[in-house]
């Protein structure tokens, strides 16, 4: 016994780029401020970069260029960036846990779940205010998680792969069928466009100081277990193996998913795939240890998001395109790449 998990704790040995890690997290870092002042100056009024930084230094209210970064543009920005290291955040720690390529918080019933109770907010409680919304997205969110895995562990082998993704397919194509009927039935179809198609416009000051104490707090507990999801990502034999409770590692990873993903898709609807491309691309990058995984996902999820918005934006203004089509435009090719591939494991 000894023998055997001594031999899988070898095939399974952590592929760490220490070094490489940290000059991503700098330059991830800088392109990440970068982007953000770049989606700030372009738009219907273009804003020169100086103004940008004059307005978040000596903001004046007397002045129209200051008042539309502060009031639109910068919590706009700011709010892409923050769900955009939840939803990446949120994929890499059920790709680690499932040990799943394709694993995303868009394709596993998370985020239709979340759009389900978005859906009987609108309709049973139209009074609502952004708190309860996103609570609702997180309970919405937890009943799309157990219907994926309790469906696919009833067949003899248990969670495998192509199960969790055939159910959450399963799961996301009948919760969100019965968000479109609530919206139908309650003719809420126009308000729930916005969610619906994915998008940061309206975003406010407000909404952000609730969603993004929760989403750091989500983000520096995955960053805590991260070694626990590495060790994780070897196979449940290894890790208790290696003396490790893995029930309570999930129960709390598990716990993040639902808050990272519930408080993203309260702010900006159903957006799908994030979290399943930026952690390959991280994990291509960084190595298989999750230390470096999580913060890497956490600032290109940012980038990634602050992009696809700056593209929908700008590409037929002034009318905007929705940010979920964006994104799946590259992330569709992406899942597609990683199902040929056969799923091949991550560590």
């Amino acid at each position: 016994m000894f023998k055997t998990k001594t031999k899988l704790i070898k095939e399974n040995k952590v592929y760490s780029r220490p070094a490489v890690g940290t000059v991503i997290l700098l330059l991830g870092f800088a392109l990440l401020l970068l982007s953000i002042v770049l989606a700030i100056s372009v738009g219907a009024a273009k804003i020169q970069f100086l103004t940008v930084w004059n307005a978040v230094i000596n903001y004046d209210p007397t002045r129209e260029a200051d008042r539309i970064i502060m009031s639109l543009r910068l919590p706009r920005e700011l709010g892409a960036a923050i769900v955009g290291a939840a939803f990446a955040v949120s994929g890499a720690i059920m790709q680690g846990m499932t040990r799943n390529p394709l694993a995303d918080p868009g394709l596993l019933g998370l985020n239709a779940g979340a759009s389900l109770a978005l859906a009987c907010v609108f309709a049973f409680n139209t009074g609502a205010n952004y708190l309860t919304v996103m609570i609702l997205s997180f309970i919405g969110a937890g009943i799309g998680a157990m219907l994926v895995f309790g469906l696919g562990s009833m067949s003899r082998g248990g969670l495998t792969p192509i199960r969790i993704t055939l159910a959450g397919a399963a799961v996301s194509a009948l919760l969100s069928s019965l968000g479109e009927g609530i919206a139908l039935y309650f003719k809420l179809s126009q308000d729930l466009a916005f969610w619906t198609a994915g998008g940061v416009s309206g975003t406010n000051w407000a909404q952000l100081k609730i969603i993004v104490p929760v989403v750091l707090v989500g983000i520096i507990v995955a960053v805590m277990f991260s070694r626990q999801l590495t060790i994780l990502s070897f196979g449940e034999e290894v890790a208790r193996g290696l003396g490790q409770r893995t029930l309570f590692t999930k129960i709390v990873l598990m716990t993040v998913v639902l808050i990272l993903a519930g408080a993203a898709v309260s702010l900006v609807g159903a957006i799908a795939f994030v979290g399943l491309m930026v952690p390959h691309i991280v994990r291509f990058l960084v190595g298989t240890d999750y230390r470096w995984i999580i913060p890497c996902s956490a600032i290109f999820g940012s980038v990634l998001m602050v992009l696809a918005d700056t593209f929908a934006r700008t590409v037929n203004a002034p009318y905007e395109t929705p940010v979920g089509a964006v994104v799946a435009m590259i992330g569709v090719p992406f899942f597609l790449y990683l199902a040929r591939k056969g799923g091949r494991k991550l560590s």
